[in-house]
């Protein structure tokens, strides 16, 4: 086997996604029929609704980005050496994974903007729930005894019962559950116990999901005031329920924190990415969702140094 086997794979396969996509396109087989009465409108995301290629041409090739960087990745880990003991240098199935979902996302996202579909819709859903668990599994298995099959079982096991859960559902899963937004809060969490670990703050680490709802703008009073409605806010505790050792590793944060600052950069450029934001221009050439795609694609790059960064704790 050689060096590349892996990149050259994840090539190919990105390739044939890009021809096969392109050409279903091109014979108008996979854009959606009930809402062509949309073209020559704005968008759900501002870029307007085209008859040509792609429904929404520049919010689907931004996408590009994170094959990119997800085939940046294969190639960096493919001319790493193999004998390191961080999972995130070399060739190991986790360093494996978080590339193939890095671009992933690309396809997902090309997949809903490039259609306009539903299902294109639970394509895209589906792949930022493939990354965005992703780290806050893998801190949970860098704190507790599971085994890399343990792990990828468990990730694959989340994966499988979402899609088809999400796919007869919605965002919410008919249980007022956001999969998505909740993942940010217990990757904060995670990440939190990891540089904090102690059995007083397994319980402790909870509280830290509140902050991120803070920053996102939900106030613990609203919270406490709709507990049908967040009453999921009990899985906070469930990283510090579930990570049982103390890591192995420690993590210097430079990449962490570049890497949440391209997000909510990324993040506060999509809020203007709509059609009643004031900044909305439909026929402009810099859409703020394609911004928000390549500055999320430049954030997985810069957690995938995060992660690479760990060291043996001494």
């Amino acid at each position: 086997m050689t060096r590349l086997y892996y990149f050259n794979i994840a090539l190919i396969v990105s390739l044939t996604f890009l021809t096969i996509f392109t050409i279903l396109s091109a014979l108008g087989l996979i854009q959606s029929s009930e809402a062509a009465y949309l073209i020559g409108e704005a968008s759900r995301w501002c870029e307007r609704v085209s008859g040509g290629l792609f429904r929404e041409p520049l919010n689907t090739l931004s996408n590009l980005g994170f094959m990119v960087v997800g085939l940046y990745i294969f190639w960096i880990i493919s001319h790493d050496e193999e004998d390191s003991k961080n999972p995130f240098i070399g060739i190991s199935t986790i360093s494996l994974l978080y590339a193939s979902v890095v671009i992933y996302l690309g396809p997902g996202s090309m997949l809903m903007h490039g259609t306009n579909t539903e299902w294109g819709g639970w394509a895209d859903n589906l792949s930022m729930i493939m990354y965005i668990v992703l780290p806050w599994l893998y801190n949970i298995y860098s704190m507790s005894k599971w085994t890399a099959k343990q792990f990828l079982i468990t990730y694959v096991s989340i994966i499988v019962i979402y899609s088809i859960w999400r796919w007869f559902t919605d965002w919410g899963l008919g249980i007022n559950l956001n999969l998505f937004g909740l993942s940010i809060g217990l990757w904060a969490i995670s990440e939190t116990l990891y540089k904090f670990w102690s059995p007083l703050f397994r319980f402790l680490s909870g509280f830290v999901g509140f902050i991120v709802l803070i920053l996102f703008g939900t106030m613990p009073a609203e919270v406490f005031l709709n507990l049908s409605e967040y009453w999921w806010v009990i899985l906070f505790w469930l990283p510090g329920l579930l990570s049982t050792n103390k890591p192995l590793y420690r993590r210097t944060y430079k990449w962490y924190f570049l890497g949440m600052i391209a997000y909510f950069s990324a993040f506060a450029i999509w809020l203007t990415g709509v059609p009643d934001s004031e900044l909305c221009e439909p026929d402009s050439l810099i859409q703020a969702h394609s911004i928000w795609h390549l500055l999320s694609a430049l954030a997985t790059y810069f957690f995938f140094l995060h992660f690479r960064d760990e060291k043996v704790s001494s």
